[in-house]
């Protein structure tokens, strides 16, 4: 029998290719003897090729790599067993040739099981605090690329256990799930593994509501998704690894697991913006700096009113809406969503529940955060605290009559309102992302510690890139620690492209997020968008001209939707948005129009490609007679390749 390529996992699982004088081709484009349709995959990935008696693998320049046995490779020669990975195919190399003439079936079965068990090596040991999206999905991804090499625990609070499985903690158990809608950009879910996309992207789980965009890549748009589903989905794909990933139903804390985790090579914090774990640390990575988002020495925050809602809108109308404005933000999906509201700080003041029992005032709401559902009564109720939402037992309150105004512009009906919740918004510039917290010793391997998600990152709610950051720096650094384990102590080497990452991903991501919280007044002074909307209220309540107030809205409208129109079918006549407004009271069309539109031409632009951080430097050419000038050109090409992976400022663009 003639050696041959065989599939292993992935939908080439169990085919055969024959390996004869000609060299055998991987890759995505059709003409390659083996057809990859993974998009991680290049068109012209690798090839298999004999050379004086022996099977070498070549990798032709793939972006994302081809590994052998879990490592990287540029040229390997084949030995029995050697299991190959090309995007999320692997494929196993069998060359019995003279070995079948000796060998009988059952002992040849045992030969080829005992050569898929091979011991792989010194294991990465991996801590995760904090299982929200981020800390399952870089786990899932870790164990997707180093298999047995890795073991990652992951805790969280919210967790319980119930039976042999790990599951969310409900509402009755204290843990107000997140019903949010997130809209996840394709540059950061198709570098999730196959198999994760394909259980979150199910019929029905998804809506594509906004535009492609400079985010979107391969020809695939932003989808919008609820963050329960993808905290389910991934916790369930979680629970499936247990020889791999191991679920602790129980917060961590650096002071009880401190033994633990100077016995792991890897703490990974992914606990959310208000991380006990990062803060713990802070003498590692550094205090962070307010003064970069501040205005006049005062660091700006945001207050935001979550509303849960229902709208009766079609998306295209809802989007157009959207941006046409910066008081309200509705993503959803299918029209179920949430609704935010941006505050002045007055309104923040008045965003507090009350104990019905004991006729106190409480901030539970607002400084939890809490979520307040909806009581057969009608009244907005805190199940944690026993507390009701204040201003909308006052309905004459100037809040809560915005509040309605807010429902109407998106379609709602006050029945389809069935929560409130609130959060609070300010940006810091971390100095560091990745740092050693201890050093190696005789007994133990040394400790690097990450900030991930909105631990290294918060990003304000209006430009939507939280969980885009989250997934991005957990992309790295998977990619990182996969690229440098070899079973010995890391160096801040090992992580220069993952920090180069994490780096531009809060340039990019945060300046962004900036020009969603200011704007420049009419002289060009810089000031809050949120002191915009208090102008707004103002000369509404003074003496504002309707008519020419939806008129102005309506030829921003026009203008938006001239832009947004080829990508988006469906938009809205003139009639209908017309129609639409007049329905709004004065103060709310002024308050519309003087906080602005989106400015989605000034945050728009390049995107952080964390894919070019996953490229290794070519090793040094050997010297040649006479090189003919296209080699000459292409070693120019690797010299600018190297120095993006090294994370060189002349060739890192901001975008």
């Amino acid at each position: 029998m003639p050696a041959a390529i065989v599939g292993r996992e992935g939908p080439l699982a169990g085919q055969r290719f024959p390996i004869s004088d000609a060299p055998i081709t991987f890759g995505r484009k059709d003409d390659n003897n083996v057809v990859i349709a993974s998009g991680r995959a290049s068109r012209y990935h690798a090839q298999v090729l004999r050379e004086s008696g022996e099977y070498v693998l070549r990798d032709r320049g793939s972006r994302n790599g081809t590994l052998v046995n879990g490592d990287r490779v540029t040229s390997h020669v084949l030995q029995q067993g050697d299991l190959i990975t090309i995007g999320d195919e692997t494929f196993r190399f069998e060359a019995f040739g003279e070995m079948e003439t000796v060998m009988d079936a059952p002992l040849l079965r045992a030969f080829t099981k005992s050569a898929a068990q091979a011991d792989p090596g010194p294991v990465l040991n991996v801590t995760v605090s904090g299982g929200g999206p981020v800390g399952l999905s870089f786990a899932l991804l870790l164990e997707h690329l180093m298999g047995p090499r890795v073991s990652v625990t992951i805790y969280d609070g919210r967790w319980t256990q119930d039976g042999s499985r790990v599951v969310w903690k409900s509402e009755k158990e204290g843990n107000i799930r997140r019903q949010q809608v997130v809209t996840v950009q394709s540059r950061q879910y198709l570098n999730l593994p196959e198999g994760v996309q394909e259980r979150l992207f199910t019929t029905g789980s998804y809506t594509e509501m906004w535009p492609t965009g400079p985010d979107s890549i391969r020809g695939y748009g932003p989808r919008n998704i609820r963050i329960a589903y993808i905290e389910d989905t991934l916790l369930e794909m979680a629970n499936e690894r247990p020889g791999r990933i191991r679920l602790v139903p129980a917060g961590f804390y650096p002071t009880e697991h401190h033994e633990t985790v100077v016995k792991d090579h890897v703490l990974a914090i992914c606990e959310g913006g208000r991380s006990g774990t990062r803060d713990y640390f802070t003498h590692k990575f550094g205090n962070a700096d307010k003064s970069i988002y501040s205005l006049d020495g005062l660091h700006i925050q945001d207050v935001v009113l979550g509303l849960r809602v229902k709208s009766e809108l079609s998306d295209p109308m809802t989007v157009l809406l959207t941006v046409a404005q910066n008081r309200f933000l509705l993503n959803a999906l299918r029209g179920e969503g949430f609704l935010n509201m941006r505050l002045t700080d007055e309104e923040a003041k008045e965003v507090i529940g009350i104990d019905p029992v004991r006729h106190v005032f409480t901030e539970c709401i607002a400084s939890r955060p809490c979520l307040m559902g909806r009581s057969e009564q009608g009244e907005f109720h805190c199940s944690t605290h026993s507390t009701l939402f204040l201003p909308a037992l006052i309905k004459s309150s100037a809040l809560w009559k915005r509040v309605m105004e807010g429902l109407a512009l998106f379609g709602v009906k006050e029945e389809n309102l069935s929560a409130v919740t609130a959060f609070r918004l300010d940006m810091v510039q971390r100095p560091r992302f990745t740092a050693q917290l201890y050093s190696a010793t005789s007994s133990t391997p040394g400790t690097y510690g990450f900030l991930l998600g909105d631990a290294a990152n918060a990003i304000h709610f209006w430009p939507g890139r939280g969980l885009n950051s989250g997934l991005a720096s957990a992309i790295s650094l998977a990619r990182a620690l996969n690229r440098a384990w070899r079973g010995r102590p890391f160096r801040d080497a090992d992580f220069l492209r993952h920090e180069a990452a994490m780096s531009m991903l809060q340039y990019r991501h945060k300046s962004r997020a900036w020009k969603a919280m200011v704007t420049t007044d009419e002289h060009g002074v810089t000031c809050a968008i949120k002191d915009k909307i208090v102008q707004g209220i103002e000369e509404g309540l003074a003496d504002a001209d309707k008519e020419a107030d939806i008129e102005a809205l309506m030829e921003r409208l026009r203008q938006i939707r001239s832009r947004l129109a080829p990508r988006i079918p469906g938009m809205p006549d003139d009639e209908t948005l017309d129609a639409h407004l007049r329905r709004l009271r004065g103060e709310t069309l002024r308050t519309l129009l003087v906080s602005g539109a989106w400015e989605t031409l000034i945050v728009g632009g390049e995107e952080v490609d964390i894919d070019i951080f996953d490229q290794d430097p070519p090793t040094a050419p050997q010297p040649e007679p006479a090189p003919p000038p296209a080699p000459a050109r292409a070693e120019e090409r690797h010299e600018h390749t190297r120095l993006i992976a090294r994370g060189s400022s002349d060739s890192i663009s901001p975008g």
